[in-house]
């Protein structure tokens, strides 16, 4: 263990997910298919977007954004998690430590944030459709991903400089399988009082904030579907919000269950499940769900492989 002259730790090792052998393999295997399918999927997803003339819409420049949020959140977390099966110790150095956990905080926050402003996107074109070019103008969505990627700065910041402020010792082996919050604050041997008390008050007002205007928006669309009188016109409206609640529950259940509580109450069994779910089978699932549930995509998508792996146009005249 390297360690400075004041005996405080400057690199951490990794526990990983387990220390079984038989495991190992299996495991590596499986997680480097998720994150192929992952750096795939949404990257396919913003290339389809940025470059697909139907789909410049304003809920599809949220979809892409969200897309990019969860290919660098994955990219964060994924790599140093496959060193894990690899690598018989899995180092990571306490500036690179400090590193991962600001930008997994950043991309965390900033998907909350994201899904906020595609929860009002469905408001405004469910409620209030005659505006919605107006009111979801370019400059308000630039606004919008703006506001997301401020918040989520502030909220990485903070995690972060309150985490350099505490002092590791001797034991340096994070019992996890990247820098996370929680984990870090079990090896510290000074006060994590602060450290708590601005990961729940910051944690919660996030939470409540962008939970309180999902909640309100979908209020209203609830209220507004209702009122279609045709079985058919429901269905329609259910359908462009099904992919996005389904996000936003899978998500949010996942993190609530891993901040909003005390460190001195946390399992780190579960919370190992609960993390390989929101930082690694997430951001696969996303692109999955919003490309097989949206007919749009599904359209671009098929045309875009029939283009590349179709037969050549004229090919049956020349014989």
């Amino acid at each position: 263990m390297a360690r400075q002259n004041d005996s405080t730790v400057t690199e951490f090792v990794l526990e990983g997910l387990t220390d079984r052998p038989q495991f190992q393999l299996p495991l590596f295997l499986l997680f480097l298919g998720i994150y192929g399918v992952t750096v795939v999927g949404n990257l396919g997803m913003i290339l389809l977007i940025a470059f697909n003339s139907k789909l410049q819409s304003p809920m599809y420049f949220f979809l892409g954004n969200l897309s990019f949020l969860d290919l660098c959140y994955s990219s964060v977390v994924t790599p140093k998690l496959l060193g894990n099966f690899v690598w018989e110790k899995n180092v990571i150095s306490y500036p690179g430590c400090m590193t991962q956990l600001f930008f997994f905080c950043l991309f965390a926050i900033a998907e909350c944030y994201m899904l906020t402003a595609m929860a009002y996107d469905r408001y405004v074109a469910i409620c209030s459709p005659l505006l919605y070019n107006v009111t979801m103008s370019q400059k308000i969505c630039n606004m919008l991903v703006s506001g997301a990627y401020l918040m989520a700065s502030f909220g990485a910041l903070a995690d972060t400089i309150c985490m350099t402020r505490l002092s590791f010792c001797e034991d340096n082996i994070i019992h996890h399988y990247f820098c996370d919050i929680h984990p870090l604050l079990r090896l510290s041997c000074s006060s994590t009082y602060i450290n708590e008390l601005v990961m729940i008050i910051g944690g919660g007002f996030n939470m409540l904030v962008t939970t309180a205007a999902i909640i309100i928006s979908y209020t209203f669309i609830l209220s507004n579907i209702l009122q279609i009188p045709s079985a058919e016109g429901k269905s329609k409206a259910f359908s462009t919000c099904g992919s996005h609640l389904t996000v936003v529950g899978v998500l949010y259940g996942s993190m609530i269950f891993m901040y909003l509580k005390p460190a001195s109450s946390s399992n780190m069994a579960q919370d190992k499940v609960a993390s390989v779910f929101y930082t690694t089978v997430i951001p696969m699932l996303n692109p999955l769900i919003y490309s097989l549930r949206n007919k749009d995509v599904k359209n671009v998508l098929s045309k875009v492989m029939g283009m590349r792996y179709g037969p050549p146009q004229g090919s049956s005249q020349n014989h």
